[in-house]
C-alpha cells in the first residue's frame, strides 16, 4: 500500500508543517478537565496552573507577592510561575497531538481509498437455490450503509464496496491501493482465498459477496481510530503504569500539604504558588504526557511498515515474544504456485509440449501464468512475437475455469485442471482415450502427493481432433524474504515453528528451505490450538500467524494473532495484526517495533527519574535557605536566589518535554541482536544524560532568569 509509505526524507520528521495549525488547536481542546480526567497527572497539573493563575489574580489586592519560607518574591513571580505551568501542560497535550496528528496523516489514503460507493444489495439473496444471484432483486445503497450479512453483487470494473467474502464466482482484484505491489489476485468462492477488502478493484469477473463487517467495524476504519484518536483503549501496561504514576503524584500532593504543618514551629510558611511548584516539577509529567505518545507512535511505524494493528495490548506483548508459529500456505510459501516442471504425456514431443504451454500463458496475468513461460525459457524455449502476432487470448474465467489462446492458424490451446481440461476436448468434439485420461489422472495424483498443483495443458489445431499434450507441475515456493527474516528472528531469541495440514515430508522440506527451527505436519486446527496451549503453559509468550479458516482458533488463542491481508475474514477478525503485503517478513518489525516502544518507555522513565534528583537540589534549598542560610550549601548549581531557582526549573520542566517528544515518537537507537546489553546501556546513557540536561538547563535557564529585576 503505498498509503504508509513515507517519503525518504520525511521518514522520521516529527509532523508536516502543513498539520501544525490543527495539531495547536487540539492540543488546546486537550485542555478540558473532562478529557484530562483521564490523565490524572496532567488534571493535577492544570488544578494547580488554575490555582496559581486565581493567586496572581488577586495578588494586587491583597498588597503583591507573599513570601515563602522567609523569602522575598519579587513582583510578578506568580504571574511567572502560572505561566510556566500553563506551557508545561501545554507541552504535555501537545506531544499526544503530535502524535495523533501524525497517524491521522498516515491514514488519509487509507480513508480516501475506501470512500464511499454506491453498492447493489441483493434484496432476497437465496444461497441454496440461486447462488449465482440470477435475476435477483437488488437495490443500490451507499457503501457506509451496508452491515454484516448483506449480500451485493459486484462486476467486472466496480470497487469492492466493503469487506466480505465470495459467496460464488471467481475473479481477478486488484489489491495494489492496500498492499502496494503492483498485479491482481485471484479471490474466489470456497478455500481460503475467499476474503476480499473494501475499496479494491474487482477486474475480472462477476462475484456475489457477503459483507463480514460495516465500514465503522472494518478493520481498516478500528486501526484508523486506534492510531489518530486519543480516546483510544489503553493498553494494559499503560493502564497500570497510569495507577502507579497517579500514587506517586499524590506522594508529592500529600508533601505539598502536610509540609507547612511540618515546619510551622521553626520555620515561616512556604507560599501556596511555590508549594504547587514542588508539585508541578517533581511529579512525573513526562512519562504521563509521553507514555501513551510512544504506544501511539509504534503503530504509526508498523502502520507505515504495511501493517495493521488492531489492538494496543498485541503492540504491548511483541516486545516480550518467544515463539512464533507460522502457518505455511500464504505465510511461509507464496499462495501462488510456479511451475516447477513440464511432464508431457506418452509419445509427445517435450519441446512442442513447453512452447505450446508458453504459449498459453502469455497473456496470463496471473502468477502461475508467468512462471510457466519463466520456466519454458529456462529450458530453452521461448514463444517469440511472431508466434503470438493476431493470437486471441482466453483469461481465466469463473465459469469455464480455464485460459489460453486462440492463434491466427486456427489451432486453440488451453491450460487448466484436468477434469476442466477434458471437458474443453469435448466441447471440441474429443473424446480422449481412456489410456490418456489414466496417465493424466495418475500423473495428477503423484504432484498432488508432493503438494503440487497439476495443470493440464490441451490442443485442437485446425482442423483435426484435440488431444492432451502433458502436465504442468506448479509447487508453492517459499517466499524470499523468508529465510533471512527467519534467520533475524533466530538472531532475536525467538524459535520459529512451522504448522501445516501437509504430510510431513513436505512440512520438513519447506521448514528444512525457509531455515525454520521446527515443524508439525498433518496438523489439525486442534492440534494448531493445542500446540499454542502447550506453549503458554510453559511460560512462552505466542505470536501465531495464519491465514486459512482452519487457523483461527489458533489465531485467537494466541498471545498475538497477525493474518495475511489475503486471509479469510474470519481469520482477520480473530487475529489483532494484519500484514497488509502478505510478506512474512514483517514479523520481524513488530517484534522490533515492540522492544523498540518497551526500550523507549525504559529510557523515558529513567531520563525523568534522572531529572528529579537534579530538581530536589534546585527545589528543596529555596525553600527555606531565606530562614536557615545553611542551606546554601545545598546549592550545587549556584543558582541566584530562590525565586530565580524555582521559576528556572518550572521553565526546564516546560522545555524538556519539547526535548523528550521526538524522542518518544522516533524511539531510542536499537540494535535488535543485543536485547539485555540494549537495555543495561540504555538506562546508562539516558540516566547520565537525565542528569546532565537538566544540570546544564537550569544553570542556563538562571543565568537569563537572574537578569530580570527583583531576581
Amino acid at each position: 500500500m503505498t498509503a504508509p509509505t513515507l517519503a525518504p526524507g520525511r521518514r522520521n520528521s516529527v509532523l508536516a508543517p502543513t498539520a501544525i495549525r490543527a495539531v495547536l488547536l487540539d492540543a488546546l481542546r486537550k485542555f478540558n478537565p473532562r478529557y484530562l480526567w483521564h490523565n490524572p497527572v496532567l488534571l493535577l497539573t492544570e488544578v494547580g496552573a488554575a490555582l496559581t493563575t486565581c493567586i496572581a489574580i488577586l495578588e494586587p489586592f491583597v498588597g503583591g507577592a507573599m513570601p515563602s519560607g522567609g523569602s522575598v518574591m519579587p513582583p510578578g513571580f506568580t504571574w511567572a510561575l502560572a505561566i510556566g505551568f500553563w506551557v508545561c501542560l501545554f507541552t504535555a497535550t501537545l506531544a499526544e497531538s503530535i502524535a495523533e496528528g501524525r497517524g491521522r496523516s498516515q491514514t488519509e489514503s487509507l480513508r480516501h481509498a475506501r470512500n464511499s460507493t454506491m453498492a447493489r444489495r441483493i434484496c432476497d439473496y437465496d444461497y441454496a437455490k440461486n447462488r449465482a444471484a440470477r435475476g435477483a432483486v437488488v437495490e443500490e445503497v451507499d457503501s457506509h450503509e451496508l452491515v454484516a450479512g448483506d449480500v451485493v453483487i459486484v462486476e467486472p470494473g466496480e470497487a469492492i464496496p466493503a469487506d466480505g467474502e465470495v459467496l460464488w464466482g471467481a475473479a481477478e482484484v486488484d489489491e495494489s491501493e492496500f498492499t502496494g505491489h503492483a498485479g491482481a489476485v485471484i479471490r474466489e468462492a470456497g478455500g481460503d482465498r475467499t476474503a476480499v477488502t473494501g475499496g479494491t478493484r474487482d477486474l475480472s469477473d462477476r462475484l456475489i459477496i457477503r459483507i463480514t463487517a460495516s465500514y465503522e467495524a472494518s478493520a481498516f476504519e478500528r486501526t484508523i481510530r486506534l492510531a489518530s484518536k486519543s480516546r483510544r483503549k489503553k493498553a494494559p501496561i499503560e493502564v497500570a503504569f497510569s495507577a502507579l504514576l497517579t500514587s506517586f503524584s499524590l506522594s508529592f500532593v500529600i508533601v505539598a500539604l502536610t509540609l507547612n504543618s511540618v515546619v510551622s514551629p521553626v520555620a515561616p510558611p512556604v507560599s501556596i504558588p511555590v508549594l504547587v511548584a514542588l508539585v508541578v516539577c517533581l511529579i512525573p509529567t513526562e512519562i504521563a504526557a509521553l507514555m501513551s505518545v510512544t504506544g501511539i507512535a509504534g503503530m504509526s511505524q508498523l502502520l507505515r511498515r504495511g501493517v495493521l494493528v488492531t489492538s494496543a495490548k498485541a503492540l504491548e506483548t511483541a516486545g516480550d515474544i518467544t515463539t512464533v508459529l507460522l502457518d505455511k500456505t500464504g505465510t511461509v510459501t507464496r499462495g501462488n504456485r510456479s511451475a516447477i516442471a513440464f511432464l508431457p504425456l506418452a509419445g509427445e514431443e517435450p519441446d512442442e509440449f513447453i512452447r505450446l504451454a508458453a504459449l498459453a500463458s502469455v497473456a496470463d496475468p496471473t502468477p502461475e501464468g508467468a512462471s510457466i513461460v519463466r520456466l519454458a525459457a529456462e529450458s530453452g524455449v521461448e514463444p517469440s512475437a511472431a508466434d503470438t502476432a493476431g493470437g486471441h487470448p482466453v483469461l481465466f474465467s469463473a465459469v469455464s475455469r480455464i485460459s489460453g489462446i486462440d492463434l491466427p492458424n486456427g489451432m486453440k490451446v488451453r491450460k487448466g485442471a484436468v477434469t476442466a481440461a477434458v471437458t474443453w476436448l469435448k466441447k471440441q468434439g474429443t473424446q480422449p482415450q481412456r489410456q490418456v485420461i489414466e496417465e493424466l489422472q495418475a500423473t495428477a495424483r503423484e504432484i498432488a502427493r508432493t503438494g503440487g498443483t497439476p495443470l493440464v495443458v490441451v490442443m485442437k489445431p485446425s482442423p483435426g481432433p484435440g488431444h492432451a499434450l502433458g502436465v504442468i507441475h506448479l509447487q508453492d515456493v517459499v517466499k524470499d524474504t523468508v529465510p533471512k527474516r527467519i534467520s533475524v528472528l533466530r538472531a532475536l531469541g525467538i524459535r520459529t515453528v512451522m504448522v501445516t495440514g501437509d504430510h510431513e515430508l513436505t512440512a520438513q522440506a519447506i521448514s528444512e528451505e525457509a531455515g525454520i527451527d521446527e515443524y508439525v505436519g498433518n496438523s489439525t486446527p486442534e492440534d494448531k490450538l493445542a500446540l499454542i496451549v502447550r506453549e503458554q503453559e510453559q511460560g512462552h509468550l505466542v505470536a501465531m500467524s495464519g491465514d486459512g479458516f482452519n487457523d483461527v482458533p489458533a489465531l485467537a488463542q494466541a498471545d498475538i494473532g497477525i493474518a495475511m491481508n489475503t486471509a479469510t475474514s474470519a481469520a482477520k477478525e480473530s487475529a489483532n495484526m494484519i500484514i497488509l503485503d502478505d510478506d512474512p517478513a514483517h514479523l520481524v518489525d513488530i517484534i522490533e517495533v515492540g522492544r523498540r516502544q518497551m526500550a523507549t518507555r525504559g529510557a523515558l522513565m529513567m531520563f525523568n527519574l534522572a531529572n528529579d534528583v537534579v530538581r530536589y537540589f534546585t527545589l528543596f534549598p529555596a525553600l527555606f535557605v531565606g530562614v536557615f542560610p545553611g542551606l546554601a550549601a545545598l546549592n550545587v548549581l549556584q543558582l541566584h536566589s530562590p525565586a530565580s531557582a524555582i521559576l528556572s526549573t518550572v521553565i526546564f520542566s516546560s522545555l524538556v518535554m519539547g526535548i523528550l517528544i521526538p524522542l518518544a515518537l522516533i524511539g531510542v537507537p536499537y540494535r535488535s541482536t543485543e536485547l539485555k546489553p540494549m537495555f543495561s546501556r540504555n538506562l546508562v546513557i539516558n540516566g547520565l544524560s537525565g542528569l546532565l540536561v537538566p544540570i546544564i538547563g537550569i544553570k542556563l535557564i538562571d543565568l537569563v532568569v537572574s537578569l530580570m529585576p527583583g531576581y
